[in-house]
């Protein structure tokens, strides 16, 4: 995958749940070897309220 992309998410199951939903979109982050940019939306998610993370995850991953 080339590293400027965003890595596919898919958040069902997540919904309420902003902990599982930063852990599924950093792990595909980093998967698709984008560690500098996992480090970034966590930080990024975590400075927020919920729809900050919804928001983040949006920027980050390719959210379904």
């Amino acid at each position: 995958m080339m590293t400027n992309q965003k890595p596919k998410v898919k958040l069902i199951g997540t919904d309420g749940n902003a902990f599982a939903i930063i852990g599924t979109c950093r792990r595909a982050l980093i998967a698709a070897g984008q560690a500098d940019r996992a480090t970034a939306f966590t930080t990024e998610a975590m400075t927020g309220d919920y729809s900050g993370v919804l928001q983040a995850a949006e920027k980050y991953c390719d959210v379904s």
